[in-house]
């Protein structure tokens, strides 16, 4: 798979938002995170609003791989997107 930008919106506190980082970081994947629950006012406003832009009432981890979003820690779809 050609380079693309990735970019999760996580929580510090979510397990699952661990388990994402983990698994890119062991896949050896670069990508960009924010922790939305360290931001504070209009910087978290506009965070979330960035976050539920991609994926209206979705849990996080949010993750926009290109053009494409996975909404929670699904391994098998990051898989399939990432083409691992």
């Amino acid at each position: 798979m050609a380079a693309v930008k990735i970019k999760a919106y996580t929580l510090s506190t979510c397990i699952y938002c661990r388990m994402l980082k983990d698994f890119l970081n062991e896949q050896g994947i670069p990508f960009e995170y924010v922790d939305v629950d360290l931001l504070e006012g209009e910087e978290r406003s506009a965070a979330l609003d960035e976050a539920y832009s991609h994926c209206p009432g979705c849990g996080f981890p949010i993750t926009v791989i290109g053009d494409v979003v996975v909404a929670g820690f699904d391994e098998p779809r990051l898989r399939e997107v990432l083409g691992l």
